[in-house]
């Protein structure tokens, strides 16, 4: 396929980040410190208890720089995997809107994502329910969703894009899915970048039964549970590194299980992010669906749900402890380095990009595949 690539000045490049990412990305500058959730604390509390923004990302803790939960349903598909529906009353190119359940983002025909600069940090997204078609500047690409996980290293400079190619043509079009930032330690911010897929059969799903028979099950996507380990992450991550205790877990619980957190190591953050469902019980104190769990306390944690299945994201790790400077799609240490990257990019765009258009899809075949995975 022939390269087509145009270089743009750094004027061009700031109006035209502004229009088409900054609406999304600049959101990772909704700092914890300044959250204003309602929460449930007491002194001496070993929990934290907030409620989670209904839409926008959540807050998270260090090395976590962002977290957002993607649910739309879009509409029935037409022939060229858009929604089949009038696209009139939408921002095209920046619409978050959710006008009858669903966004088109930065997409302005097929939702999504198209090409965007990414450098100092890494991607994890994690898919649930629906599709994502992702294109980069490494030359890489893949088709992947409903239960799969890419890990994307941007390290030194990467763009991609990632879009939501709508197959059904029949019946409506659903996509679920996470993504979350996971920062770099400085002398690993400019590593080369890595791009790893990690498919739904390879992610370990750990079924525990409490005393009653009642199932949770572990879903491990970074990290160790009960012996079990995840795929290995990316060589340059925080997640590779000893004793950075990075865990990422789906829960799963049954209507009125029990389940035991594990204990964590000291200087190890923990948050539980309670996303479906009616909720738990920590400690006598019913957490309920759409709120998110600081827990302080390094010991075992008995675990009980209500009255209904729930689904919990656990995010755990030890600080990074370094300064960070965001800029919509840039995480350094130093604003000369955001800088910097804004430089970079205007002169090299992070490599080329080997597509027609900015926001490529992969065929109307329900068919994964990866080109260039590591």
């Amino acid at each position: 396929m022939k390269t087509k690539f145009k270089l743009i000045n750094r004027k061009q490049f700031i109006k035209k980040t502004i229009k088409l990412l900054f609406g999304f990305f600049t959101l990772i500058h909704f700092p914890f410190a300044n959250y204003m959730g309602k929460f449930i604390s007491n002194k001496g509390d070993i929990l934290r208890v907030s409620e989670l923004p209904t839409s926008g990302p959540w807050p998270t803790n260090d090395p976590f720089l962002f977290l957002v939960h993607h649910k739309d349903k879009y509409p029935k598909a037409n022939k060229n995997m858009e929604p089949n529906s009038k696209l009139a009353n939408r921002d095209l190119g920046n619409d978050f809107s959710n006008l009858d359940g669903w966004s088109m983002y930065h997409g302005e025909k097929i939702p999504g994502f198209p090409r965007h600069p990414h450098r100092g940090f890494e991607t994890i997204t994690i898919v649930e329910k629906g599709l994502i078609d992702h294109s980069d500047s490494l030359g890489y690409s893949a088709r992947y969703g409903d239960g799969d996980v890419q890990w994307l290293t941007a390290g030194d400079g990467i763009q991609h894009s990632e879009m939501f190619p709508l197959l059904n043509q029949n019946s409506n079009n659903e996509i679920n899915f996470f993504q979350i930032w996971i920062n770099l330690k400085s002398d690993n911010k400019r590593v080369q970048p890595n791009f790893s897929m990690f498919w739904e059969n390879e992610i370990p799903k750990i079924t525990t039964f409490d005393n009653k028979n009642l199932k949770t099950e572990i879903e491990i996507i970074a990290g160790k549970y009960d012996n079990n380990a995840a795929p290995k992450p990316p060589p340059n991550s925080w997640a590779s590194s000893k004793n950075s205790n990075v865990n990422i877990w789906k829960i799963k619980m049954d209507a009125n299980a029990n389940w035991e957190l594990p204990k964590v190591q000291e200087s190890t953050s923990r948050t539980l992010y309670v996303y479906k469902g009616l909720g738990i019980i920590i400690n006598s104190k019913n957490i309920y669906s759409g709120n998110m769990v600081e827990i302080f306390n390094k010991d075992k944690l008995l675990i009980s749900c209500l009255d209904k299945e729930t689904k919990i994201l656990l995010l755990e790790a030890k600080p990074i402890n370094e300064p960070i400077v965001k800029y919509g799609p840039f995480v350094m240490n130093t604003r000369d380095e955001i800088s910097e990257a804004f430089n970079d990019y205007n002169e090299t765009g992070f490599g080329e990009w080997a597509w027609n258009d900015d926001g490529p899809v992969h065929g109307n075949k329900y068919k994964k595949f990866a080109i260039g995975d590591n």
